[in-house]
């Protein structure tokens, strides 16, 4: 029986106690939530000479962060057709521009601060579940050429094993920009980044509530706008930035009615010989297939991690446990060879998705935002948080690309953020794999 442990969690010191600080008087910026987003920012923010506070509801890095499969991804959640089609041509190419520079943002980050988080541009997989799945690839290349000016490459279905040691699928696309690294390693190393640079880190200060401050701050001759209370005290800022993702709470509630935490669960096999390894992956990509109920696999030091929304609430023990017993189950329907091989972890993590399945940033009454990564937050989050924190200071947030777009509730209003119909959405899910 696999246990419910985060296995990347065993590869590195996390952040822990040690961030249980008394919190600042006052900051120029209170940033709610210690992941990629929040540390990425604060960093960005502390470099330019801002007064920042991290505050973190566990420990530091504790959610989705290092939890992930750990995809630096190229792209958007929903297809870059359906991305054109709701957007529009110019902003289309603006967004996946962006999304290249995801990439690049996570490796400048790794390479400046000297992370040691094996990242690498392995490339990713998208791999074809049905025969019309690589039909639609096949234009995927024309389509991404001539749109985007960027280069994915089909192999098929009789050139896989070049790529994976499976026969159960009928082609695939290679994207050769996607990287890979270790999520816990990162986040960890993107902590001491942040603190480094002057930010404060706050971990057991779970915001509570966020009113307006009429009090002036001695010297400054300025009044900060808001009031953060913690369960640890209170913190003076004049701006606030959301970065809670899957976690967002009733303390922000207008956000948290616009984002949906779907759990997102992952199992790590014991270590696999060298042949095997090289059987399953030769060139190590990241992979993720084209259902809807979709699985994402990879290998990392010779384990072979593969995720899934195997259930879609978020992670608890009856979540996690069954969804140990599914993944194995795809696992091996992918890789039959593993049939006899040890699942040693099992865990899950919270994922937000919005309405829309769009990436949003923004900003109300001082308090600014970045949620709705879907399965993109490794790059994506690191990328926003750092153009979020350049926008807080310029003013220009408007400007960007994924501040262009309504950000959207629910249809006819019918959330309060507890996800009564999840349930029915996995199993819409499951219908529409079924009937493609």
């Amino acid at each position: 029986m696999a246990q419910q442990k985060i296995f990347w969690h065993t590869t590195v010191e996390m952040p822990g106690e040690e961030h249980v600080t008394p919190l600042p008087e006052s900051v120029d910026v209170a940033i709610i939530g210690g992941g990629f987003t929040g540390l990425s920012a604060a960093r960005t923010l502390a470099q330019r000479g801002a007064k920042v506070a991290v505050l973190e509801a566990e420990t530091i890095g504790w959610g989705a962060s290092s939890r992930n499969g750990g995809m630096t991804l190229t792209g958007l959640k929903p297809s870059m057709h359906t991305v054109i089609k709701k957007f529009g041509r110019e902003t289309a190419r603006q967004l996946f521009q962006c999304s290249l520079e995801s990439v690049d943002t996570v490796e400048q980050i790794v390479r400046e601060e000297n992370i040691d988080c094996g990242f690498a541009r392995v490339g990713h997989m998208l791999t074809a579940n049905k025969p019309k799945h690589f039909e639609a690839l096949k234009r995927e290349v024309d389509f991404m050429a001539r749109e985007f000016n960027h280069p994915v490459r089909l192999v098929e279905a009789k050139d896989l094993r070049s790529e994976i040691g499976t026969d159960v699928y009928h082609g695939a696309l290679v994207d050769e920009v996607s990287g890979g690294l270790n999520p816990a390693q990162y986040v960890t190393g993107l902590a001491r980044a942040a603190s480094k640079a002057g930010a404060s880190l706050h971990a057991r200060a779970r915001v509570t509530r966020i009113g307006r401050s009429p009090e002036r701050v001695e010297g400054r001759g300025q009044t900060k706008r808001f009031l953060v209370e913690t369960e640890r005290g209170k913190v003076l800022a004049e701006s606030i930035l959301v970065a809670t993702s899957g976690y967002t709470g009733s303390v922000t509630k207008k956000l948290q009615r616009r984002v949906i935490p779907i759990g997102s669960f992952i199992i790590a096999t014991e270590i696999l010989s060298d042949e095997m390894a090289n059987d399953l992956l030769p060139n190590n990509r990241m992979v993720f297939d084209y259902k809807h109920y979709l699985n994402y696999f990879r290998l990392w030091d010779r384990r072979m991690i593969f995720g899934g929304r195997a259930a879609f609430f978020p992670e608890n023990e009856n979540t996690i446990r069954r969804s140990a017993d599914i993944l194995r189950r795809e696992m091996i329907q992918v890789y039959p060879q593993l049939r006899d091989t040890k699942v040693e972890y099992v865990w899950g993590g919270t994922l937000d998705f919005t309405f829309d399945m769009m990436t949003h940033i923004g900003e109300e009454d001082g308090i600014y935002y970045s949620l709705g990564y879907a399965g993109h937050g490794v790059a994506m989050a690191s990328y926003l948080g750092k153009c979020v924190g350049e926008a807080m200071l310029a003013g220009n947030i408007k400007s960007h690309p994924f501040a262009s777009f309504p950000f959207p509730n629910a249809p006819l209003g019918l959330y309060n953020g507890r996800p009564w119909f999840l349930p029915f959405a996995g199993a819409w899910h499951k219908i529409l794999d079924w009937v493609e």
